[in-house]
């Protein structure tokens, strides 16, 4: 099986960068994958300290077959870090895991990943898998480790270059897709907040590459192969990182698992049942969703 490299992107954070590469260390098949630390620029001086304790922890660092490691001599912020990190070993190695500097993942995550990329590779609706699942309820009868799902998710996950490069960072369509409520439901299907976010992004209100790789499956028809049992925790919910301030739900611990053969499903389609779990996770109230109205027409006037 072809091993896809690792990539890591890392800021300011020493302590939860050390915990990171510690868990993936761990990993069955750290010692023969190739890792890549993209270690961005300081913001100010300020954070020039932890920036450089942390590309001085990574320079050091072994367990894995190769370490190489890419510092910005600029802070280019996480989404043009993951753009750009990505977009390199996708084009040069033709696929890629990517992990950010706050999640400890488990001793399988590394096996689980490569094989859902090798077993997913042929099927062009598939443009993403990860390591981590929400806590949803898993039928008795389910038979599988995996599942498709209409939500891509940026915690511990990997891509191909062919699916990749079909990413519109721009969103060119994105007047259009604005005015079409069908459209709006439709990429939804992935949870209530995704329309929103995507609107935050375009009024530049926040920075984030993820929720425009979720509109990338949309736009594509394309679904995300999500684990069953997480195989990545969130260690950064903590007001340590830009986006994470605090968790929305609770995360399922980590099991040291050893199996090394996964049962993937067979047909390329959304999981009725996951889809309405994901949804129940993400749904907004009412009551929230007036108060975001009435905060968006504050702040867009």
């Amino acid at each position: 099986m072809e091993l896809a490299p690792i990539a890591l992107f890392a800021y300011n954070r020493p302590v939860h960068t050390r915990r990171t590469l510690e868990s993936l260390q761990k990993n069955e098949l750290a010692s023969q994958s190739d890792l890549y630390a993209f270690a961005d620029g300081a913001k100010n001086a300020a954070s020039t300290a932890a920036v450089q304790e942390v590309r001085e922890f990574v320079r050091g660092i072994e367990g894995f077959k190769s370490v190489t490691v890419i510092e910005r001599e600029r802070n280019v912020g996480l989404a043009n870090s993951v753009i750009t990190g990505v977009t390199q070993l996708c084009a040069d190695l033709g696929r890629v895991i990517a992990v950010e500097d706050d999640l400890l993942t488990a001793p399988d995550f590394l096996a689980f990943m490569n094989q859902a990329l090798q077993r997913y590779a042929g099927e062009p609706r598939i443009f993403s898998v990860s390591g981590f699942n929400f806590p949803v309820a898993v039928p008795n009868s389910y038979a599988y480790d995996a599942y498709c799902s209409f939500r891509s998710i940026s915690w511990g996950w990997g891509t191909w270059k062919d699916r990749w490069q079909r990413a519109d960072w721009s969103v060119r369509d994105f007047a259009e897709f604005i005015a079409d409520r069908e459209q709006q439901k439709r990429f939804n299907q992935g949870g209530d907040d995704l329309t929103r976010m995507l609107a935050l992004q375009m009024a530049g209100r926040i920075d984030s590459w993820s929720i425009r790789w979720d509109y990338t499956h949309f736009k594509h028809n394309a679904l995300a192969v999500l684990p069953v049992c997480s195989r990545v925790y969130n260690i950064g919910f903590d007001a340590s990182g830009v986006h994470c301030r605090r968790a929305r739900f609770r995360q399922s611990p980590l099991k040291n698992r050893t199996r090394c053969e996964y049962r993937f499903p067979e047909a390329v389609e959304a999981d009725p049942h996951f889809t309405t779990e994901i949804q129940r996770l993400h749904r907004i109230s009412f009551a929230r969703m007036l108060g975001h109205y009435f905060k968006d027409r504050m702040e867009w006037r």
